[in-house]
Formats: structure tokens, sequence, C-alpha cells
């Protein structure tokens, strides 16, 4: 009896210790998230004041906010009544920034914050909270400066629910990141997510649930997966070599939101101190003269009639560009990126005058390569004559994409989506969008015609590069995104 004593005893203090030991664990994981905490709770301080009156990061940059040693309390510095801060102006719908104006205009995100979009548009999420931040804005619009302060402590519980948020997301068990890891990142977290909002005219403290997920389960999760190829690509060299930039490839269909992803993710890289380039796939269109010999020499052949198909890109212009940019391996040296203006020839588009192509410099980081067919390869004839006899073409075509394009990627970000027809509903829902704004859009008609001639592509290619991966791509160096037809991430394989 007395053994049997001692030994459930022993039991019982070896299970004490591991609840302490527990404890502990989840104590400092909830202090780091405190800890960072203090960002948000000093932001939901700051945010009493006018919205164009005040820029949190410049609020931050100032040091009008200190902070003391222990992280649990902090003080406000108050500022004279008079002293305002300038609104962002770079961040409006008009690129007048470096980053704008180095981003491709025919691709540049249109993000107007108090105007309606039909449901289901690439940028309702953005929208979805502007009527309440209109409203509240103009009420404190009407309020002095120093009657707008709090007078109860600003609660950093929403730093606890923003981590478990971002703890439920659907990307974390492909990236490998658990609870304690977000904990101790935290911190970053919160930073990359304050840049994003600026970069959508957001404010933090007030996101939806769309809002946040676009944020946090989607463009920060991928950003951190590049930075983690980033760091293993640059390993690979010895001190004193020179490291050529890491070239991430997004394959994803049109509309699905590929070149708003890219868009957030140059922003980031940017404002971590990155120098990255972006590229489309549209950018090595043929030219207008190009193009019209393309469509002579397949007369009837409407897949090839306008560009899009495997065969209406200048393949030898790609590999010189690709060639150059991963040279840009040291300062001074210089390079021009090609752009395609979609609206010339009344849409029938042309390669954009050399003149307007926007001059990167190195040491290049990461180049962002994207496009709705990158990544597709060749199937068996029999297999796209069952889906259109015309494509057989474009498969022939398809079989030097790979040396052109895909053999340069490192890296690859697929975008999956559930059905191919829901490339038609993005497209006329952007269209919609844009005939609303009194901005010349496709017709309902247009717009089934226009897809019609990607949709055979989609079926023959689609199953191929979700089930096998890009070729010649390292199952490593693959992440595969599930999205639901909002565009967002879902659990998948």
């Amino acid at each position: 009896m007395l053994e049997k004593k001692k030994s459930i005893a022993a039991s019982v203090a070896e299970l004490q210790l591991l609840v302490e030991k527990r404890g502990r664990k989840k104590t400092q994981r909830q202090r780091k998230v405190v800890k960072g905490g203090v960002r948000m709770a000093a932001l939901s301080i700051v945010s009493q004041l006018p919205p164009k009156c005040l820029s949190y990061a410049d609020c931050f940059n100032n040091h009008i906010l200190n902070f003391n040693n222990n992280y649990h309390n902090f003080k406000f510095h108050s500022l004279p009544c008079s002293h305002q801060f300038p609104v962002l102006s770079s961040f409006s719908t008009q690129p007048k920034s470096k980053f704008f104006s180095n981003y491709p205009s025919s691709k540049l995100p249109q993000f107007p914050i108090y105007s309606s979009q039909p449901a289901g548009s690439e940028h309702l999420w953005i929208q979805d909270n502007s009527k309440k931040q209109n409203s509240t804005f103009k009420t404190r619009m009407q309020d002095r400066l120093h009657s707008v302060f709090p007078t109860t402590p600003a609660q950093v519980s929403a730093v606890q629910d923003l981590y478990e948020f971002i703890c439920s997301g659907p990307l974390l068990s492909k990236l490998g990141l658990t609870s304690d890891m977000i904990a101790d990142s935290i911190d970053k977290w919160l930073e990359y997510g304050s840049h994003l909002c600026r970069l959508f005219q957001l404010n933090e403290l007030y996101l939806t649930v769309p809002q946040k997920a676009r944020i946090y389960h989607y463009y920060i999760p991928v950003f951190l997966w590049i930075e983690d190829k980033i760091s293993k690509h640059v390993s690979q060299f010895k001190d004193g070599e020179e490291i050529p930039p890491l070239v991430v490839g997004f394959s994803a269909p049109q509309g699905c939101g590929k070149t708003t992803l890219v868009f957030a993710l140059d922003y980031l890289f940017k404002k971590t101190g990155r120098n990255s380039a972006t590229l489309s796939i549209d950018d090595f269109y043929w030219t207008a003269e190009g193009q019209a010999k393309l469509r002579e020499a397949n007369p009837g052949n409407a897949l090839l009639e306008f560009r899009g198909n495997a065969g209406s890109h200048d393949l030898s212009f790609s590999i010189e560009t690709l060639t150059g940019l991963k040279k840009l391996t040291k300062e001074g040296i210089k390079m021009k990126l090609p752009r395609y203006d979609k609206s010339a020839y009344s849409g029938r588009g042309d390669r954009a005058d050399p003149s307007l192509w926007p001059e990167i410099e190195g040491p290049l980081t990461v180049i962002l390569f994207e496009g709705w067919m990158l990544g597709f390869k060749p199937v068996p004839t029999e297999v796209v004559r069952a889906v259109d006899p015309q494509l057989e073409t474009v498969n022939k075509n398809l079989e030097a994409y790979y040396d052109a394009w895909d053999k340069f990627i490192n890296a690859w970000i697929v975008i999956k989506i559930q059905d191919p027809s829901y490339v038609y509903q993005w497209r006329l829902q952007a269209e919609i969008a844009m005939r609303e704004a009194g901005n010349p859009g496709m017709t309902d008609e247009e717009v089934r015609d226009f897809v019609s001639r990607y949709l055979p592509a989609y079926k023959a290619y689609l199953p191929t590069l979700y089930d096998e991966g890009p070729s010649g791509s390292d199952p490593e160096n693959v992440l595969l995104i599930d999205i639901d037809e909002g565009r967002n991430p879902i659990l998948g394989n």
C-alpha cells in the first residue's frame, strides 16, 4: 500500500510539473501577444483622431507614442491642437509615388474607397466597412482635437483576438507555422498588416472578417513563404558570390486576384527593404504587328485571333528580359521592365513605348512573375481534341514555353480554383463595375465571347497543373493555394 501511495504521489507530482510547464509556456505566449498588443492599443487611441489629419505611421515614426519598458503600461504625449499630420497622399487611387509609377499601369489595381461594387467583385473585401468608417469619421471630424481621446484604457484583447484569427488560417499548416511561432513573430504580423492597411486605405482597427482574411490568412502568409524561399536561395551562395534574384511564378486564372496579390507582395518587399520587380506574361505579348501576323497564319482559329493563348507571346523577348533581370546582382546595373498597353488599337493591344517602361536597378532580390497560363505544359493530342480541335495548334505552341518561362522560375505559387466557370463570373463582375463607374466596359455577350477563348485551355491544362505541378518544379518549392468563389484561401489538398 505504501509503495502504491508513493507511486500515486510521484505521478501527481509529475502531472503538476507538466501542467506548470504548459502553463508557463502558455503564459509566455500570451505575454508575447500582449507585448505586440501595445502597438494596437496605442493605435486604438490614435484612431480617435480625425483621419484626414493623421497618418498612423507618421505618429510612430515621430515618436508621438512613447512606451515604458514595462509593456503593460504606456503613456501618451499629446501635441498642440494646431499640429496636424498630412494624410499619406501617395496611396490615393492615382499613382504618384515611385512604387506606383514602377508598377504596370495596365495591371495597377484601383481602390475607390467609398464606391459600391457588385457582390463578388475582387475589391469588395476592401470596401465592406466603408459605410461604417465614413459615418464614424464624419462624426469625429466635427469634434475638437482635444476632446477625441477616450477616457478608458485601450484594450489589448483585440490583439489576442487577432492572434487567434491568424492561427485559424488555412495556409499555416502548409507553411509549417505553429501558434508558438506566430506568437514569437506577432510584432511582424502587426507591422505587415499595418503596411497593407495603408496600401489599401483601410483602418486596421475596423477590419471586417473578409478584410482580415485577405490580409492575415492570405497575403501575409504568402509573403512569409516567399521570404523563407529567399533565405534558402541566398544560403546556397558563398560570401562574395553574386546572388541572382529569386524568381517566383504565380499561376492563377484570370480574375482570381493574382495581380492584387502580387501588388501587395511587391509593396511589402519594398517596405521591408527588399528590391523587387514585377512582371506579367502580358508584358511579352507580340506587338500589334506580330499579333496580326499570327492571326493571318491561323485563319479561322478563334483561339489565336486575339492575344492570350500560347503562340501570342514573343518568347525570344521573354528569354532576353528574364536573362537580363537575373543579372541584376550589383548596384549601378539598370534595366527597363517591358509593359503592354491593352487599350491600344481599340483594345487589341500593343507593346507600350519603351520610354514609358519603368527602370529598376540592382541588386535585385526577388522577381514576381505572374500569368494566367504560367506553368501550363502540353498534354496528349487526344486530350486537346476532346476539349476543342482548335486547341491542337495552341498545344503545339506550348512546347516552347518551358525554355522561355518556366525554367527561369525558382518557386511557384499555384492558385487553384474549384470550377473554371468562376472566370466568367469574375470577369462579368469586373465589367459591370466598370460600366457602373461610368467607364467603358464589355457587354455581357462580349464577356462571354472573351472568356470562351480561354476556357478550352483551362479545361485542358489545369488538371495536370494541379496534379503534377509546373514542369521541372520541386514540390518543396510549390505552394498550392485553394481559393473559393470569393477568392479567399480555403482548406484544400
